[in-house]
């Protein structure tokens, strides 16, 4: 079944017969398994060649298709010089963080030469989520979409699309990434940013040598189409639009939202978004493209990627249509479209928002430097939560919980910074210095948490999108400035905010979660940045056990990578 699905990715009509396909397979074919073989490849791509690791062989990976329900095993074979480990990013692991996947957090990696099953059941979630390496910065090339269909017989709560696609954005770098982040680090310095960004793999043809690598949708006029559009990027939040078409977005991180109508929008890495379009404009050819939103004195890859939507029976001689995409730093846009998202909070698809809070947490986020002899200013950049940068084992967290081995992790993260200041006035650039340790937050079974993040001045102000494993959360409110505890909770949306894995903190400003602590385990919480979770911008939450063996976590399979 994957490798006739999967073909789905190189002919977006094949996709639609895949899809109708899927949507016939038979109910109890319920165990859905998959071979990954992580495999280097050489590609090109603007002019250069460079060898990269794949899955299977293909850039982007293969598509893993599920239906709400199934069990999915997915056997992660390693043939790279890497080290790899494979999160699947939003997908909850209810008592079964072993599938979870972020390396030395719930599994030492898979080694060279070995293999590791992910075995996994698909509970109460259906949308578009995807997967990615979490381990170095392998998933500049390590990564693919996850689509999980309805129970048979429920059928999606907006008009059925003719057809459907996954439009992936990520990141391309002409240098070998390992290499450059490698040299980065000794200097204590960021990388270079990429060299393009990409859909599907591909940079389209406002790039060298690209005219081939160009991602095309083909369309029939008045027919509607659904798009389920994945953030694999590294770095860089992106405004996303098509020329001359609408999109109405309907799911946002495999939960569905309260359909609204818009030209452009904006998606964090990490994040997924599935839209509606209708293919009513004059028939001909016309670009979507994506581009970063950064509204902070921060360097980004400030190039555009294009995609075309072709209308069928137009020549590829007509020369596409430019969608008008907001400036880079057009703040008010990013908000206004973030504040239109709503869960849908119908009967069949509520949104249990806990009114009750147990426990309420206040993280600031900081950028920051270490002494370090050895690097070019003397400083290392860093990055912490509530001052403390972490630290990673060299043992599986979830292992250290679960088998009581000391001297792994302590369970002394703070509810609160250390020292309260003015966390977003002028820009802080003395007392750099943070803490160093691994330091998890100890949580109480099915207790209901409230979380605001902070972001602060310290060297810069930046947005930062936060992801949390295990979990969906929901995000109540945000603003810009500090957090007001005795004003701003009065204007929290407790009736349907929207639902999400990973969220964006605004530049200088914060943005408040709740979630309550159901699922028993190890599960990591960082800034979906790969340079900003690199500097330490991480912490991991151990929600203990509940009271019966199923509100426990699960023993470890059999093949668990050892460490």
């Amino acid at each position: 079944m994957a490798m006739q699905l999967d073909t789905c990715f190189g002919s977006f009509f094949l996709c639609i017969f895949c899809f109708a396909w899927f949507l016939n397979f038979p109910a109890e074919a319920a165990v859905r398994k998959y071979q990954f073989d992580i495999r280097v490849k050489n590609v090109s791509r603007l002019c250069h060649a460079k060898p990269i690791v794949t899955v299977n062989g293909r850039f982007p990976g293969p598509t893993v298709y599920a239906r709400e329900g199934d069990r999915v095993l997915i056997n992660v074979k390693n043939y790279a010089q890497y080290n790899i480990s494979i999160h699947w990013h939003g997908l909850k692991q209810f008592r079964n963080g072993w599938a979870d996947g972020p390396a030395y957090i719930t599994q030492c990696p898979i080694k060279t030469g070995h293999s590791y099953t992910y075995d996994f059941n698909v509970t109460g979630q259906r949308g578009t989520l995807w997967w990615h390496a979490h381990i170095l910065w392998l998933r500049a090339t390590v990564y693919g979409a996850i689509v999980i269909m309805p129970k048979e017989g429920t059928m999606f709560p907006f008009p059925q699309p003719h057809g459907e696609t996954k439009i992936i954005l990520g990141e391309w770098w002409n240098s070998d990434v390992e290499t450059l982040v490698n040299r980065a680090n000794k200097l204590g310095l960021p990388p270079s940013t990429s060299d393009a960004h990409t859909i599907n793999g591909k940079p389209g043809p406002l790039f060298p040598c690209s005219s081939k690598h160009t991602f095309s949708m083909e369309v029939e006029a008045g027919k509607t189409y659904l798009l389920r559009i994945i953030n694999a990027a590294l770095n860089d939040e992106l405004f996303f639009s098509i020329a001359g078409h609408n999109m109405t977005v309907v799911e946002i991180d495999a939960v569905y939202t309260k359909p609204f109508t818009t030209r452009v929008i904006l998606i964090a890495p990490g994040q997924t978004t599935n839209v509606l379009i209708k293919a009513d404009q004059p028939p001909s050819r016309y670009f979507m493209a994506a581009r970063p939103f950064m509204d902070a004195p921060v360097p980004v890859d400030n190039k555009t990627v294009t995609g075309i939507l072709h209308y069928r029976g137009i020549p590829n001689t007509v020369l596409p249509s430019m969608p008008k995409l907001p400036a880079p730093n057009n703040t008010n846009v990013a908000s206004s479209y973030n504040k239109r998202l709503k869960s849908l909070n119908t009967p069949q698809f509520p949104a249990n928002v806990p009114l009750k809070v147990d426990r309420r947490l206040f993280y600031t986020i900081g950028l920051g430097a270490n002494p370090c002899p050895s690097c070019q200013n003397g400083t290392q950049l860093t990055a912490s939560l509530n001052n403390i940068t972490f630290v990673m084992p060299k043992v599986g967290l979830l292992q250290a919980h679960y088998f009581n081995i000391e001297g792994v992790f302590k369970t002394d993260f703070p509810d609160r910074p250390p020292v309260p200041f003015n966390y977003t006035g002028v820009p802080l650039t003395a007392n750099l210095g943070t803490s160093l340790g691994t330091r998890l937050s100890k949580v109480a079974f099915n207790s209901t948490i409230e979380l605001v993040l902070q972001d602060t001045n310290l060297l810069t102000v930046e947005s930062h999108p936060f992801h949390l494993h295990g979990f969906n959360f929901f995000v109540v409110g945000s603003g810009v400035g500090n957090f007001d505890p005795s004003k701003d909770p009065a204007k929290f949306n407790l009736v349907d905010p929207p639902e999400r894995n990973t969220v964006g903190v605004p530049t200088g400003g914060w943005t408040a979660i709740r979630f309550r602590a159901d699922n028993p385990g190890v599960w990591f919480m960082h800034c979906h940045l790969e340079l900003h979770t690199m500097w330490g911008l991480k912490m991991a939450f151990v929600v203990e056990n509940g009271k019966s063996p199923e509100e426990s976590i699960l023993p470890p399979p059999k093949d668990l990578p050892p460490c």
